[in-house]
């Protein structure tokens, strides 16, 4: 089942989170042929964990709640962190770990990325693993070999756990500036990260979805999921609009 992600990032309040549920939900009721993550900040989930609870108890909706980070310790003296334990109250399904953001903004190395992973799988969380390439790094012709170590390194320790965890591929150099990769880049990509993960998995990664991400929006959505190896979307900013992310699940649905 092809899965469509929405990473709000810092942005919306408890009360736009709501206002944004109440008119999203309604449209994608019953749809379920793709599965619908949405992640919110961190001080909306558990308002959102209620009424996504609240939505489900009223109608069919196949909506998921997800976190945009969180630490692989249970408690300790991490100030400012949210431990799995924290998100497993608040029922939350999925976790995106290793957004370039982190990354790049924060400083996260592969160790500290794995960890995270490793911690996810173990408390029932399904982590995201972004990947991805700089634009510098794409010049050099170092794209595939980039992509290798992060998952390699990511991965280590729950290769046979891929059937509970996704990948997202996001070139850096596509996030926020509303240029794409093409179709053909994009799946050139995931067709080695599909290869990849199927090695180190040895067999067991048929669960294993592999996402686009980077200013993927209702206009190339299309294109994009065509792909063979492109299984669904990652979406960032067009995900703040409640009709566009709309848009881009029922794109996704016509394929």
């Amino acid at each position: 089942m092809y899965l469509v992600a929405a990473n709000w990032k810092m942005h919306k309040t408890v009360a736009e989170t709501l206002e944004y549920l109440e008119l999203f939900l309604p449209s994608v009721k019953d749809i379920m042929k793709v599965e619908i993550m949405i992640a919110p900040p961190f001080t909306a989930l558990s308002s959102a964990s209620i009424k996504l609870d609240s939505a489900k108890k009223e109608g069919e909706y196949n909506v998921q709640l997800g976190a945009q980070n969180m630490y692989y310790e249970d408690k300790g003296a991490f100030t400012g962190e949210i431990s799995p334990l924290m998100l497993n109250e608040l029922e939350v399904d999925y976790v995106i770990l290793g957004h370039s953001e982190r990354r790049h903004i924060f400083g996260e190395k592969d160790s500290l990325i794995n960890k995270k992973v490793i911690s996810a799988v173990e408390h029932g969380i399904r982590p995201i693993l972004c990947v991805g390439e700089t634009i510098e790094e794409r010049e050099q012709g170092k794209t595939l070999s980039v992509v290798e170590r992060q998952i390699r390194n990511g991965l280590a320790g729950v290769e046979r756990d891929m059937v509970y965890i996704d990948i997202a591929y996001e070139p850096v150099w596509a996030i926020g500036t509303g240029v794409n990769a093409t179709p053909q880049q994009a799946q050139e990509v995931h067709r080695f990260i599909r290869s990849l993960i199927n090695e180190i998995s040895r067999g067991n990664d048929e669960k294993t979805r592999i996402l686009y991400g980077g200013s993927v929006n209702e206009k190339n959505a299309r294109e994009l999921i065509k792909e063979p190896d492109i299984n669904g979307f990652l979406v960032g900013s067009a995900s703040l609009d409640p009709q566009r992310f709309y848009k881009i699940i029922t794109e996704v649905m016509e394929v």
